[in-house]
């Protein structure tokens, strides 16, 4: 295979606005050269005038290759016509060098409002397809393009949302008028280039994850576009969870470290937040809710999120410090309890745990405790066995998951974490995404010693992921350092991504 590829181009006039546009879209296969490349597309118009369009990473094929698309909308106004036809070239730039597919140097080219114009040796091709599903979307529509040499009989989609341990066909059908219904664009069907677009949807309720391949019956035999044997695939975002200590208003800068959490918030597209160390005016033990930094932070959202918060004791001998919990989501049901022996609100070592249940779509009910525990001496053992039973209570047969999450005052390795391990009901969710090999050897096959295993990982902040629970992390990331965000308190932040078992 060259090292860059048309899949195909889609050329359409639409008159969906008030505004007569036309719509340009390539999306181009290349060889997984390196992490940092660039793929654009190099057009011009009937006026003859060059332009670049950048192309963005799409999603993954099979064999080190990955599908990158551009797209441009230009609209017709008083002082400049449309494109119409376009000739184009598919540009590649990576480690130094640069490839093109300028269709053995005479460039490829498509009609203006033709429709689609696959790229040769494509008989059956998914057509504008999806790398993801979005929130609250339950019909999936998908179009096929089918060489109309092919003598199609039917067009079907075979998809599963549990990972092919059941399918599901859903038929695609053939409407002449589908560029018209669709986008009101003139273009046949079939169109100039001789290709048919069978169109169907699939019917993804609330799945978290969709795998499919179509499969076109012709009177010469079968033909699959299963994305070079590793099907199609679609799921809802992530979700992400961010621990963090905010250190009781003891920074400099205070209000500025606020608003680049709430930034982070909104830029990371962050569902939970666990914050420990959060300060409340003492006010003679009233508090004040006005300075409360987990609602200064949530009110410099975009979108306030829920928010369930506590306090503990005094802190720094002027604040209810506490912990809170901020979620994208809606909060079933919450509470907070002390964890610790002492209830004295003038004891550093008297620690309150708040719990909320979040009902994530596509994912289901979370039990998330947002923790702030003592150092070893100061009481860890017993506070963790109460919160290690209290969470226990709230893992009904309804809940996927359950998280602890926070500053837990124990570093990996020590005999806090050792407890953890041997508690054989909690693992470790940050080394498992970013040290699989050590998660394994000290929390799956508990191969002992395993302790000095950890003497460079310095961490005392934690996600806790109850064993048996129905997700699994893929990413975890530090945040709030020098280089992102910067730091806003004494700890840094925390960022874990989950997903559907």
């Amino acid at each position: 295979m060259d090292k860059i590829n048309l899949l195909y181009a889609r050329n359409l006039i639409t008159r969906k606005t008030a505004v007569v546009q036309q719509e340009l879209s390539f999306v181009v296969l290349v060889e997984n050269l390196s992490y940092d490349k660039s793929i654009d597309v190099v057009w011009a118009g009937e006026d003859g005038v060059w332009h670049t369009l950048p192309a963005s990473y799409h999603s993954s094929a099979e064999r080190q290759r990955e599908y990158w698309v551009a797209r441009t909308v230009l609209a017709l106004a008083p002082d400049r016509s449309l494109p119409g036809n376009v000739d184009f070239a598919l540009r590649y730039r990576a480690l130094g060098k640069e490839y093109w597919d300028n269709n053995h140097g005479t460039n490829h080219a498509i009609q203006a409002d033709s429709g689609i114009a696959p790229g040769p040796g494509r008989p059956v091709v998914n057509s504008g397809f999806e790398a993801s599903l979005a929130d609250g979307e339950t019909l999936v529509p998908i179009a096929v393009a089918v060489d109309d040499k092919l003598a199609a009989t039917t067009v079907s989609i075979h998809w599963t949302s549990d990972n092919w341990k059941t399918t599901q066909q859903s038929p695609c059908r053939f409407a002449r008028d589908y560029w018209d219904e669709t986008f009101l664009s003139n273009a046949r069907n079939p169109n100039h280039y001789g290709y048919q677009i069978w169109n169907g949807a699939l019917r993804a309720g609330d799945a978290f994850r969709i795998e499919y391949r179509i499969r076109c019956e012709t009177r010469q035999g079968i033909v699959w576009d299963d994305n070079f044997g590793k099907s199609y695939a679609l799921q809802r975002p992530a979700l992400k969870v961010l621990i963090l200590n905010l250190h009781c208003c003891q920074e400099d800068n205070q209000d500025y470290k606020l608003s680049q959490i709430a930034k982070a918030i909104g830029d990371l597209d962050v569902d939970i937040v666990c914050l420990q160390e959060v300060a409340e005016l003492w006010n003679e033990g009233r508090g004040d809710w006005q300075t409360n930094t987990a609602r200064i932070i949530n009110e410099r959202l975009g979108t306030p999120y829920h928010l369930v918060t506590d306090w503990s004791h005094l802190g720094f001998g002027r604040y209810r410090e506490g912990v809170a919990l901020l979620s994208r989501h809606p909060i079933r049901k919450h509470a907070a309890r002390y964890v610790s022996a002492s209830h004295d609100p003038y004891s550093i070592h008297s620690r309150k745990v708040v719990m909320a249940q979040v009902e994530v779509p596509s994912v289901g009910l979370l039990n998330v405790f947002s923790s702030h525990l003592s150092w070893w001496d100061d009481g860890f053992p017993e506070q963790f066995e109460n919160l290690r039973r209290w969470a226990g209570e709230e893992h009904t047969s309804q809940v996927t998951a359950t998280m602890l999450g926070g500053d837990f005052n124990i570093k990996a390795g020590s005999n806090g974490y050792q407890l953890v391990v041997a508690s054989n009901e909690f693992d470790d969710q940050f080394l498992s995404a970013r040290s699989p090999q050590t998660f394994h050897k000290i929390f799956e096959v508990r191969d002992l010693p395993w302790s000095h295993d950890l003497d460079d990982d310095h961490r005392i902040d934690y996600v806790f992921l109850r064993k048996g629970s129905a997700l699994r992390v893929t990413s975890g990331r530090v945040v709030f350092t020098d280089q992102d965000y910067g730091t806003v308190s004494d700890h840094p932040g925390y960022l874990m991504t989950f997903v559907p078992k």
